[in-house]
């Protein structure tokens, strides 16, 4: 049974929209939460039907607030182990999903909410909204892959800036430093992910995940390696039959009807 928790909308075009919808908890990861969404990451991964996953929060304040420290409180650190683990396996399955992600973030994000919107591909921001790995006041650190994650994307200098001083950075500082791909008002967050949307209906499905996959496997390998990993992934596309209606759409000069296959 799902967890009221998160709610899933899989629509007709194959889009798969996830909503954490705690807005009293402002959509804190709770460990039913993050079990589900550890559930839900691997349903819809293996999913053919799914072309893309979006994950949003429910109201205008958070996307989501990381941890559910009100959950967690009085929990001695000897037996807090089931509550790391829940959110890391969570966020680590977010990571790991074959279709492209995209975190639509509808309001500020902290810790472990913002460790979950790393783990997806693209990240959309609703304008006002802020952002921080803040584990360091509360005499912890990341543990969800923040440490690992944010370096990959805005490089070590600018994530040792925000992860060791605990530092808040805006929407927009989070736009220039690659953080997010867009900045939109509010009320455009959805209309601007249909946008990416619409560009990813465009692009071959296994094409998408072979080039994921390449990209994910060889960001942490020598360059010899990530060639090698290239061309397997490239070898999957190169007998697809979205290879074959790609070269005769481009001869005939129409758009590609591709089907994934």
């Amino acid at each position: 049974m799902s967890d009221p928790a998160v709610r899933v909308d899989i629509r007709g075009d194959g889009v798969a929209w996830v909503t954490l919808d705690r807005p009293d908890a402002r959509n804190a990861l709770s460990k039913a939460v993050n079990l589900e969404l550890l559930r839900l990451a691997r349903e819809l991964s293996s999913d053919r039907a799914v072309r893309a996953v979006v994950l949003t929060g429910t109201g205008e304040q958070a996307f989501c607030a990381g941890a559910d420290l009100k959950e967690r409180k009085g929990v001695p650190a000897s037996e807090a182990g089931p509550y790391i683990d829940a959110i890391s396996g969570a966020i680590d399955a977010w990571s790991r999903i074959r279709q492209p992600t995209i975190c639509a973030m509808n309001g500020s994000a902290y810790g472990g909410g913002l460790e979950l919107a790393l783990a997806c591909d693209f990240r959309l921001c609703a304008a006002g909204a802020e952002m921080g790995l803040t584990e360091v006041r509360l005499g912890i650190m990341p543990g969800a892959g923040g440490t690992q994650r944010l370096p990959r994307l805005i490089g070590v200098a600018a994530a040792k800036e925000l992860i060791l001083l605990g530092r808040r950075i805006s929407a927009e500082r989070a736009h220039t430093l690659g953080l997010v791909l867009e900045v939109v008002p509010f009320a455009g967050l959805r209309p601007a992910v249909e946008r990416v949307l619409a560009e990813l209906a465009g692009c071959a499905p296994k094409s998408v995940a072979m080039a994921k996959s390449a990209i994910e496997r060889g960001s942490d390998v020598g360059i010899d390696e990530g060639l090698r990993i290239e061309r397997q992934c490239y070898d999957v596309t190169l007998i697809s039959e979205d290879r074959d209606e790609g070269l005769r759409a481009f001869a005939e000069k129409r758009p590609p009807r591709f089907t994934g296959r």
